[in-house]
């Protein structure tokens, strides 16, 4: 068998790559170009990222819709009633009081600074080895700001609740992560791709078992800092690469 980290360079090589996009919710960010929107696109993404990748992105395509062509602008700007755009839309159990509180709490967010970057990296101290500070605080945030019912906080998990944060961590490698491979958008500054977190999903846990990456039981915030420490001995500069090989490998179903 070669080399692990051989392995994992050579299929974040043959994964990371614009080819990706078509399939993954990532596509729907893509089909923005100006940084707000593309923050609100790849948010909303991945919080309705479970079940399978072509509902994600026609769920999501449809939310978005209701916004217009600038999700930023209706976003700043919509008053309360125009929330009512939103009191058919469901996806699993994401239901309209939920987009409600969601929409309260971005209104908040963007009438406060330009970008929801600073709504994770104020949490964030320069020497934080890793963004669980930041999920802990945005979370938070979201509680106090958008008047959520019980039942809307678990589809915006914390690591304080021992998820694993999945949807978010993914939301974030696509923000941070900077290289020239055309996936990852790389447009905020403020939080270092040495301190991303491994999206911990079906797949991924799948292949890093097999890999014994991940040894861990339970799969919730300490197997995400088990798994990302383990791929920070392979690269710990950037660690989230390798989302793209442990993702990829199980849905070509190679391993």
């Amino acid at each position: 068998m070669k080399d692990l980290k051989e392995l994992l360079d050579e299929m974040e090589a043959r994964f990371n790559s614009v080819d990706f996009i078509a399939d993954d919710p990532i596509q729907i960010p893509h089909s923005y170009s100006k940084k707000q929107n593309i923050e609100i696109a790849g948010f909303f993404a991945s919080i309705f990222a479970w079940g399978q990748r072509k509902t994600i992105i026609n769920k999501t395509n449809d939310f978005l819709s209701r916004m217009g062509e600038d999700p930023h602008d209706f976003i700043l700007n919509h008053a309360d009633e125009d929330r009512l755009l939103f009191s058919d839309f469901k996806h699993r159990t994401f239901q309209p009081v939920d987009a409600y509180a969601f929409l309260e709490f971005l209104q908040q967010q963007y009438r406060q600074g330009e970008s929801l970057e600073h709504s994770f990296s104020r949490h964030l101290n320069s020497d934080s080895p890793s963004i669980e500070a930041a999920l802990i605080g945005f979370r938070q945030e979201f509680i106090d700001q958008s008047g959520a019912m019980r039942r809307t906080l678990k589809h915006l998990s914390g690591p304080q609740t021992g998820s694993s944060c999945k949807r978010l961590n993914m939301y974030l490698r696509w923000m941070v992560r900077k290289d020239d491979k055309g996936v990852d958008f790389g447009i905020w500054n403020t939080i270092r791709p040495d301190q991303l977190c491994l999206p911990l999903d079906v797949h991924v846990e799948r292949v890093a078992r097999k890999l014994h990456l991940l040894k861990r039981k339970q799969t919730d915030w300490k197997a995400v800092i088990e798994l990302t420490e383990n791929l920070k001995k392979m690269d710990a500069k950037d660690p989230a690469r390798y989302d793209f090989a442990l993702f990829g490998m199980s849905l070509s179903g190679e391993y």
